[in-house]
């Protein structure tokens, strides 16, 4: 039978879901608050800064392009991964970081704030003897006075202690270090202090403006002062991380804040301007200080004031740090000559630029290029040893052979390779620039002034590169008697003259057979041809020269002749190469040079850089001749309102573990009660930790408590 009348109203539902989202609730803060929740955390940070550690962050986009290619460039690029520290899913953890470790100490601090203050005194004679380190014992004197006796000793070892009277007994409940809780709460409050700080101090602030605010990164040129107003940050923005780079003489109120796609201008509420960039250095020739001497001029009251910002002297001023950061080229002014790399043409150029600018170059090729001069440096500490031989040097004593089919890697080498053995020296300025053809493709170049003493010889370092991404490798052309390039270029030049190679092979056919030779014009027109075969296939084309095509030319003997045509042709090559250098130097009316140990030397090295300047891919060479040094100091400019808040966590988290680490908590029961004897007295003694000094304490102080208590 039904009794539900048609007033009667459906069960309460809403308070079921009441009590289910109450209970979903409970659950979250539970899971947030938990802590395999924070260490899951602690472990995404911690993932996540080797990340940032291993793989370079803020670095122009294109260098990832090229270090990862296409397709992983994108893959980690939406994850992320080229500014951790800044990306939304970092900020993410961290914000969940500080939400849990907060939920943590609203959960437990005020229970261990209670547990500090409570003595525990409703504990029962029977509880006590359920402790694990507890002792009995009897003494003939009164109750009080063994209570007398045992606070006596209590407060000599520091105990703090509470007398409670109760079931005609009484009970001393007494207690040390209960400070020890305040390491848990000062440990965890201080991982939410220091995120908070590093929140603080983050791009949360930029990004906050870039989506709110309609600022957006620049991503052209031009000058700073013109860059519209979407572009720049106020002097109102929080917190900052930026670098501005002032020449010597030049001021600058502005940094500059690289982003993923450009960067932003902030602005500064003063001027800095750079009076002198100054270096020093050790014996090595290694930089033992940087120093820039400025002066700051404040927008708001004009005044101006002077300052030397040192490395880890920094200026601090309006709340606003400014660091010695590093140092570059101010737009030196550098005299260079340009020597040709192609063809015979010998004729030199002089030329002049400005770092930073751009100069056209004609090099009579058909092509048009554009120099961009990129660095200078007017000092480079190498370190020239490795294992006692130069990182930089050929094998010398590889074979010939080998010598034919060796990469070039095996020519060339870079001149800032890393050794076991260190050999620092200062081998003087070098200048860094790029030749960018017509269809905008571009090589960069890196050669240095001044001869480098390599495996015994001067040699004049020039290197070159297709990308960013590699290193330099270097081709080495040996010094002559003047320590330039002169006479390398001369020879280089002779080696693609058609008429000089045919003057020079005739000539080493006459020098190199006796005069009185049977049959002497035909032997001697057999060498000619053979001397001009050789130095036409060392000569090669556009497409091969060098050794490379001589051991082209000799993988078409049997493989048994092979070593025995190479003697005999490198024979021939040699004593070709020296006519033709004189061939060369009597064309322009240079004397001739005699035949001698230097000479020979200088000759066999030559030939090695001739055939290594095909790959050397440029059609000429510029030699730093002279320059006009300017320098700039980089300067990082920041204000970051959470170091205070991030020291301040440091501080209570050394507080915390010290705290937890060197204080321990000793809870201490003392059950004293009348009995037939005199007194009856039950002790119990608690720690957190139960270590071999509180097995001893425990022992020390159930001996002490008993004689004392004892004693009449």
């Amino acid at each position: 039978m039904n009794n539900k009348t048609d007033g009667d109203q459906p069960a309460d539902t809403g308070g079921i879901q009441l009590q289910t989202r109450r209970a979903w609730l409970a659950d979250g803060v539970e899971l947030l608050s938990s802590m395999r929740f924070a260490i899951s955390l602690l472990t995404l940070i911690a993932i996540a800064s080797i990340i940032g550690t291993v793989l370079k962050q803020n670095e122009p986009m294109p260098n990832y392009v090229n270090q990862f290619g296409p397709f992983w460039f994108e893959v980690f690029n939406k994850l992320g991964l080229y500014a951790v520290y800044s990306a939304w899913w970092f900020l993410l953890i961290m914000t969940f970081l500080v939400i849990s470790t907060s939920l943590c100490v609203i959960r437990n601090a005020p229970k261990m704030m209670r547990d500090m203050r409570s003595w525990r005194d409703t504990v029962r004679e029977q509880s006590l003897r359920n402790f694990h380190h507890r002792s009995e014992w009897h003494s003939s004197n009164a109750r009080a006075k063994v209570t007398e006796q045992i606070l006596a000793h209590l407060a000599r070892l520091g105990y703090r202690f509470k007398l409670v009277e109760k079931e005609g007994a009484t009970l001393i409940a007494a207690k040390q270090g209960a400070a020890n809780k305040w390491g848990y709460i000062f440990a965890h409050g201080a991982i939410v202090i220091i995120c908070v700080g590093g929140l603080l101090d983050s791009d949360l602030s930029i990004r906050f403006q870039q989506w709110f605010m309609g600022k957006v990164p620049f991503e052209g040129s031009g000058i700073i002062s013109k860059i519209p107003e979407q572009h720049r940050l106020s002097l109102a923005n929080p917190t900052f991380r930026g670098n501005t780079m002032i020449p010597e003489g030049a001021s600058s109120s502005t940094a500059i804040l690289p982003q993923a796609s450009g960067v932003l201008v902030q602005d500064l509420p003063f001027t800095i301007k750079l009076k002198k960039f100054t270096i020093d250095f050790y014996s090595t020739g290694m930089p033992k200080l940087f120093a820039s001497d400025v002066e700051v001029t404040d927008h708001e009251t004009g005044k101006s004031f002077s300052s030397v910002i040192k490395v880890n002297e920094p200026l601090i001023y309006k709340g606003i740090a400014v660091y010695q950061s590093s140092f570059e080229d101010g737009g030196s002014r550098l005299q260079v000559k340009a020597y040709p790399m192609l063809g015979p043409d010998v004729s030199t150029l002089a030329m002049s630029g400005e770092m930073g600018g751009s100069t056209a170059l004609k090099p009579g090729t058909g092509n048009d290029y554009t120099i961009e001069w990129s660095g200078f440096r007017p000092f480079n500490v190498e370190n020239m040893a490795r294992n006692g031989a130069d990182v930089r040097a050929v094998n010398p004593n590889q074979s010939l052979n080998e010598k034919f089919t060796a990469d070039l890697n095996k020519h060339l080498g870079s001149a800032a390779k890393n050794a076991n053995n260190k050999d620092l020296k200062n081998v003087g300025p070098s200048l860094q620039y790029k030749l960018r053809d017509k269809t905008g493709q571009a090589r960069e170049f890196h050669n240095y002034m001044q001869p480098v003493l390599i495996d015994g010889a001067y040699m004049i370092l020039a290197g070159t590169r297709d990308t960013p991404a590699e290193a330099f490798r270097y081709l080495r052309i040996p010094a002559d008697d003047e320590d330039s390039v002169k006479e390398w270029m001369r020879l280089r030049a002779a080696v693609q003259n058609p008429e000089l190679r045919e003057l020079a092979a005739q000539r080493y056919a006459k020098r190199a057979l006796p005069a009185n030779m049977p049959n002497a014009e035909q032997v001697q027109a057999q060498l000619t041809e053979s001397a001009r075969k050789s130095l036409n296939i060392f000569a090669g084309d556009e497409q091969q020269s060098g050794f490379v095509v001589i051991s082209k030319f000799l993988e078409q003997i049997p493989e048994a002749e092979q070593g025995k045509a190479a003697d005999v042709f490198m024979k021939i090559l040699n004593g070709s190469m020296w006519d033709l250098w004189l061939v060369a130097r009597e064309k322009e009316g240079l004397p001739a040079l005699e035949l001698d140990e230097k000479h020979a030397r200088f000759l066999q090295l030559a030939t090695g850089a001739i055939s290594d300047a095909f790959f050397y891919g440029a059609p000429v060479f510029l030699q730093l001749t002279g320059f006009e040094e300017v320098k700039a100091s980089v300067l990082q400019v920041t204000r970051s309102p959470g170091k205070n808040v991030v020291y301040l966590g440091c501080l209570l988290l050394v507080l915390g573990v010290f705290a937890m680490f060197y204080i321990r908590e000793r809870r201490l029961w003392v059950w004293i009660r009348d009995d037939v004897a005199g007194t009856h007295a039950l002790m119990a003694l608690s720690s957190q930790r139960k270590t071999l000094d509180f097995e001893k304490e425990f022992e020390q102080l159930k001996i002490h408590l008993q004689q004392l208590s004892t004693q009449p």
